[in-house]
């Protein structure tokens, strides 16, 4: 009875051991700090990873803001991203542009990474595949969101690289002339876009970006020709349907209307968050520089969590 019962408690403990050994350890949520040398150049970017089990990770790649840094734009996020990487499971991508800045398309010589022609474009896919050699990605969820050049930047990955983005969704911008010239993304890409009424360095009704007085550094169709060019193309309804946001802050000066074009080509969705009195800012985000300067930051609404929201929602076809 005694040398059963011993048999028995080795063939469980054999089993269990195998278990074991055939079950993936789960992987701890990991932030860090990497390089990649890309075209001449030492790249940086820092990545979050969430504790994951083995599946697939979608990638949404957050692009700072001229003179900004991949650490800056995770901190004028509150880490928004990082927390909602944990609640729903995705990759978060901070790069560094050359000099703090994105070869976005505008096709000025104000910055470095415009003089050199910094193929950005390039760069940014060769990080995701350098991503996906360490971590298991999806790569039809592969999404793109960012501020002002960041913003630029996420409208030429849609029009560059169409065939490996699902989604982007540019805050603080509208499309730059040159980009719609080539009149939008060439397959149906979903966008949202969240501009703000008062943005003293990218006029609403378009024109040059910058301060007044410190223009030069580009141009921008007005964000009714962004919204026109991307439905157009998508095949969405001329139409709109439109909301107001609720209210959550009524001291911040700002209102959010909401205007959704559904259905469109594929699935597709453009949806515009306009940020009635907003300025140059990250609704719910940190203000980086005095109201006087960028204008008003909405907190009727958290930015990041509606940006993934809608990213979620989006597959590449």
């Amino acid at each position: 009875m005694e040398r059963s019962h011993a048999r028995r408690v080795r063939l469980l403990a054999a089993v269990l051991a195998t278990a074991a050994m055939a079950t993936p350890a789960a992987v701890a949520a990991e932030s860090r700090t990497g390089t990649l040398s890309y075209g001449g150049h030492e790249r940086t970017y820092r990545v979050y990873t969430p504790a994951a089990a083995g599946r697939p990770l979608p990638v949404v790649l957050v692009l700072h803001g001229g003179g900004g840094t991949g650490a800056g734009m995770e901190r004028l996020t509150r880490g928004a991203f990082n927390r909602l990487a944990d609640q729903h499971g995705f990759v978060v991508l901070y790069p560094d542009g050359l000099d703090r800045h994105w070869n976005d398309g505008r096709g000025v010589a104000t910055y470095r990474a415009h003089r050199e022609n910094v193929d950005d474009v390039a760069f940014l896919m060769a990080l995701v595949d350098e991503i996906g050699r360490r971590t298991p990605i999806d790569r039809a969820r592969v999404y793109a969101t960012g501020i002002s050049n960041g913003g630029l930047m996420s409208f030429r990955l849609a029009t560059s690289a169409a065939a490996r983005i699902a989604a982007i969704a540019p805050v603080a911008i509208s499309m730059s002339e040159p980009l719609a010239r080539t009149g939008g993304p060439p397959r149906p890409t979903s966008m949202l876009l969240m501009p703000g009424t008062d943005d003293p360095l990218v006029p609403w009704e378009g024109g040059e970006i910058g301060l007044p007085g410190r223009r030069g550094v580009g141009r921008v169709v007005s964000v009714a020709e962004t919204v026109r060019l991307w439905t157009s193309r998508c095949g969405c309804p001329a139409t709109p349907t439109v909301a107001y946001e609720p209210d959550r802050d009524p001291a911040d000066g700002t209102r959010v209307r909401r205007e959704h074009y559904a259905p469109c080509r594929d699935g597709v969705e453009v949806v515009l968050y306009a940020v009635e009195g907003g300025g140059h800012t990250w609704p719910g985000g940190v203000p980086y520089l005095p109201a006087r300067i960028i204008g008003r930051t909405s907190r009727d609404l958290d930015a990041s969590s509606l940006i993934w929201s809608f990213f979620s929602r989006q597959t590449r076809r």
